[in-house]
């Protein structure tokens, strides 16, 4: 690609993207309590779950530690992110975007911590005096432990309760932020929760899966109408996990009806849903997924990343044009990235990405921001304290000490010929 010579438009946002529970430190919230008596079997069962993966031999001594499995004090973000801010800023991004942590501002029930609130205003000011655009999520998958006790998304009365947080994040914490994400992957979540048992609260319940995506509908849509009450300027959207689905045998019927059911019931059943109370797109991309028969899905070997997913980068352009195409909608790329420890695919990785953004904006697409997950190594929920997306390595074992890594500065230099073209 030559940076000199984009179609990207002189606005664009290139971030960096966070959750709190994931970075921050120092919580308590219903991921903290599942952590802690999930810890030893994760550890006891780590060779089952990861002996298949390439990288196997590099991980073992960490994910058989049930300490892998604890997101304890984060990477210390809540501390340090002054200097992590100031290291997105020399990295050239101009956005990011983070989680306001509902359980950090209101530990229990009708108890806001002031202090807590004080630091979030002072942690978007910050961003600011880095020129980062902030883009706020309100709700990345944790929650508070009384709100959880209570059934928390599981219960249509319960919404009243998140209603009461995003009234309180727009009283307190909206005059300076232009765009709020208000859900981050409601499907992951739902399904992981729910079907799969692998996430809080474990279950596997399809009764119950129905009703928390349905809530967690209705949840986003009284949230888009408080926040446009307060402040009709800001914009709204939610960040959906979106695969690039395909049929192993393009020509196949059993193949090509898993997919179209596959897209729809994954890709857009919940945006179709809240499609009135958008301003725009939110799309995490990871996965290209082939499938064959009646639900099999079957990926190519190679190249995989250190989780063993199959990468194929550019198949977030077809999804791009999918998107745009059924909705209309602005559309930001809010998380995309690759656990990669040893650095050895994440320049191939990005710039791959950004040859298929370009194809797709020079085909009429409204793309206006590409977030790479993640700026910092991070807790990657389940699967602990091993997957290393991080743009910039944390030393967790010395004293938290931060490195970009060798495809961060590149991408540092490709940004700053784009901006320079754009100028």
């Amino acid at each position: 690609m030559d940076p000199k010579h984009t179609n990207f438009p002189k606005h664009f946002f290139w971030g960096g993207s966070t959750a709190a529970h994931q970075v921050e430190g120092g919580l308590h919230n219903q991921w903290t309590v599942w952590e802690l008596g999930h810890a030893k079997e994760a550890a006891q069962t780590a060779h089952r779950h990861y002996a298949q993966l390439p990288s196997w031999e590099d991980i073992k001594d960490q994910a058989e530690e049930p300490e892998n499995y604890i997101s304890g004090n984060g990477v210390d973000h809540f501390n340090r992110y002054t200097e992590d801010f100031q290291l997105a800023s020399k990295l050239n991004l101009n956005a990011f975007r983070f989680t306001v942590e509902w359980s950090r501002i209101q530990p229990e029930e009708g108890s806001w911590d002031q202090d807590a609130i004080n630091h979030y205003k002072n942690y978007i000011a910050q961003m600011r005096r880095q020129k980062l655009e902030p883009f706020l999520t309100l709700w990345h998958w944790t929650l508070p432990v009384w709100f959880f006790e209570k059934g928390g998304f599981e219960k249509r009365e319960n919404l009243r309760y998140f209603e009461e947080f995003v009234s309180k994040v727009c009283e307190e914490l909206l005059e300076d932020v232009e765009y709020v994400i208000t859900l981050n992957e409601p499907n992951v979540d739902a399904t992981f929760g729910y079907i799969l048992g692998i996430h809080p609260p474990g279950q596997r319940s399809l009764f119950k899966f129905w009703k928390v995506y349905r809530n967690l509908v209705r949840a986003h849509k009284s949230a888009y109408r408080m926040l446009k009450a307060t402040k009709p300027s800001v914009q709204i959207g939610l960040s959906m996990q979106l695969a690039n689905i395909q049929a192993k045998r393009p020509h196949n019927y059993a193949d090509q009806l898993t997919t179209q059911w596959m897209r729809y019931f994954w890709n857009w059943w919940f945006l179709i849903r809240v499609k009135r109370s958008q301003d725009f797109l939110g799309l995490n991309y990871y996965f290209s997924d082939y499938y064959t028969g009646i639900g099999v899905r079957k990926n190519p070997k190679v190249p995989l990343n250190d989780m063993g997913w199959y990468m194929e980068p550019e198949g977030i352009y077809p999804l791009l044009l999918r998107a745009w195409s059924r909705f209309k909608k602005p559309i930001y790329i809010t998380e995309n990235g690759l656990a990669d420890a040893h650095d050895q695919y994440r320049r191939w990785w990005i710039e791959e990405t950004i040859i298929a953004m370009e194809r797709a904006i020079s085909e009429g697409v409204d793309l206006r921001g590409y977030f790479h997950w993640s700026l910092l190594d991070n807790f990657e929920w389940q699967d602990g304290w091993w997957p290393k997306f991080g743009l910039v390595e944390v030393d967790r074992e010395h004293g938290m000490k931060r490195k970009p890594r060798p495809s961060a500065v590149w991408y540092a230099k490709l940004l700053a010929d784009i901006q320079d073209s754009r100028d």
